[in-house]
C-alpha cells in the first residue's frame, strides 16, 4: 500500500474496543472516523454513559459519531463525503444497510466471535459456552446485507476450556480477532484473499441473551447447570430463589462444577467450605462462589457463615410474573 488506508470503524463494547486499538496503532491504517451507538443510561442511578469504542475514540482523539439509526441520511452521506477505503465492523450492533454497504471501495468487513457459519447473531460467544461447544473462534467476513452471512475471509479457531466462561472467552476471542484482522486487511486490499461463500444449510443463530435465561432450572443435568453458570458470567449471571419472607430472596451463582452425588433436583445434599452440593435432574453440582441479593460475590465458606443452607434446603422455584419483579441487574 503506497498511503495508509481510510478505515471508517464501527463498534459498541469492549470486544470493538480491541479491535479499534490494534487498528489504531498500525501506521497502514488511517481512521477518520469511529462510530458507536449513542450513549446509553447504566447503573442504579441510570447515569448516561460512553460506550467503551467511544471511551478510546475520545482517548486517541478521532472523531466520533453516534447515529440512532445506521440508515438516517444525513449519517450515510457523512460517510460518503469521508470516502473511506473500508468499514470496519465489530460489534456495532446494528445491520447496516445495502447504502453503506456500498460505500468503501473494499468494502464492509466485520470481525464475528464464531467459525461461521455457526452462531450468527449477536451472542455468539456466550451461546457456544452455553451449549457445551469445545472449540470457537473468529471470522472476518466481507459483509451482506444479511445477518452474519457474507463471504468469509478468514478464520481461527480457539478451544473451550471447562475452565472457560463467557468473559474469559470474551477476552480472549477481542485479541484473537484484532491480530486476525490486522493481517487479513493487506491480504484482502492487495487481492491476495479469494472470499470463501458460508453453506448457508449449516447455519445455526445466536440470538441476544435474554435475563431470563439465566434462571436455573435444577430439574436439567448438572453438566447443563455447569454450562450456564460459565456461559452467564458476567451476565445476567445464573441465578435461584431462597425461601423467605415476604418475598424469595435472590442467589447468583458465579461459580459450579459437577459432582458425583445425587438427589432431588434443588436440594442442598451437602455442604462445606469447598462448595454446597446440589442436586439435578443427573447429578449435582458444586455451587463454590455465590452472591445473595443485596451483598457481594463471596466463596461457599463465606457465604456460609452468613448465610447457613441446611441439607434438606430447596431452592425456591418461582413464577414468570414474581421472577420479572424479583431479578436484579
Amino acid at each position: 500500500m503506497d498511503s495508509p488506508l481510510r478505515i471508517v470503524f464501527m463498534g459498541t463494547p469492549d470486544l470493538a474496543r480491541t479491535v479499534l486499538r490494534t487498528l489504531a496503532a498500525n501506521p497502514l491504517y488511517l481512521i477518520p472516523l469511529v462510530v458507536s451507538q449513542p450513549d446509553r443510561p447504566k447503573g442504579r442511578d441510570l447515569k448516561l454513559l460512553p460506550t467503551p469504542v467511544k471511551e478510546l475514540a475520545l482517548e486517541l482523539g478521532i472523531p466520533i459519531a453516534q447515529p440512532e439509526k445506521a440508515r438516517q441520511a444525513d449519517f450515510q452521506e457523512k460517510l460518503r463525503q469521508l470516502k473511506p477505503d473500508l468499514i470496519v465492523v465489530a460489534a456495532y450492533g446494528q445491520i447496516l444497510p445495502q447504502a453503506i454497504l456500498d460505500i468503501p471501495r473494499y468494502g464492509c468487513i466485520n470481525v464475528h466471535t464464531s467459525i461461521l457459519p455457526s452462531y450468527r447473531g449477536a451472542a455468539p460467544i456466550q451461546r457456544a459456552i452455553l451449549n457445551g461447544e469445545s472449540q470457537t473462534g473468529v471470522t472476518i467476513m466481507r459483509m451482506d446485507a444479511g445477518l452474519d452471512t457474507g463471504d468469509i475471509l478468514t478464520v481461527e479457531s480457539t478451544p473451550i476450556t471447562p475452565q472457560d466462561t463467557s468473559a474469559s472467552l470474551h477476552d480472549r476471542l477481542a485479541e484473537i480477532g484484532a491480530a486476525l484482522l490486522d493481517r487479513t486487511l493487506p491480504e484482502w486490499v492487495s487481492g491476495s484473499i479469494k472470499p470463501t461463500p458460508q453453506n448457508h444449510q449449516m447455519a445455526t443463530l445466536a440470538p441476544k441473551i435474554r435475563k431470563e435465561e439465566g434462571c436455573i432450572k435444577w430439574t436439567l443435568p448438572a453438566a447443563r447447570i455447569v454450562n450456564l453458570v460459565r456461559g452467564s458470567v458476567p451476565w445476567p449471571g445464573a441465578f435461584t430463589h431462597l425461601s423467605a419472607d415476604p418475598r424469595p430472596v435472590l442467589l447468583k451463582v458465579w461459580q459450579a462444577e459437577i459432582c458425583t452425588q445425587s438427589g432431588p433436583p434443588g436440594t442442598v445434599l451437602s455442604f462445606g467450605k469447598d462448595g454446597i452440593v446440589v442436586g439435578c435432574g443427573t447429578g449435582s453440582v458444586r455451587l463454590i462462589n455465590l452472591q445473595r441479593e443485596g451483598s457481594r460475590r463471596l466463596g461457599a465458606g463465606d457465604f456460609l457463615a452468613g448465610c447457613p443452607l441446611p441439607v434438606g434446603t430447596t431452592f425456591h422455584q418461582v413464577t414468570t410474573d414474581s421472577l420479572a419483579r424479583s431479578v436484579k441487574s
